[in-house]
């Protein structure tokens, strides 16, 4: 099994390069680089039936152009990623111990309740 998208068309086995979305209420067909993951209402298309594609009489088609910088991780992500890895592996602080004597109250605070000394 394949872990590329392949294109939406019928018996079309291309693989998908875009996605392509329909916003109903303003009668628009975008068409944009490929989506994270796959939706169940949009539509992945290849490269050759996303340059024959058209929009029913009325409609706008919105043809986003594909960030060719974005094909991979930036310089910021990898660093966000280094700063992650890091921060969990570092050891967990410990907890500063409470004492009843270092409690100014003279007690210590359980829940709602609390006990007091009796000096």
């Amino acid at each position: 099994m394949s872990l590329a998208r392949r294109c939406s068309r019928t018996a079309c086995g291309r693989a998908a390069v875009c996605t392509l979305t329909y916003v109903y209420a303003d009668q628009t067909a975008v068409l944009g680089p490929l989506a994270t993951y796959a939706e169940p209402h949009a539509y992945d298309l290849c490269e050759r039936h996303s340059e024959r594609l058209s929009a029913p009489r009325g409609w706008e088609v919105m043809r986003l152009a594909p960030d060719t910088s974005s094909r991979g991780p930036s310089g910021d992500d990898l660093l966000a990623l280094a700063d992650a890895v890091r921060e969990a592996a570092r050891p967990p602080e410990p907890a500063p111990a409470i004492h009843p004597a270092d409690n100014p109250q003279h007690g210590t605070k359980r829940g709602h309740l609390r006990v007091l000394s009796s000096d």
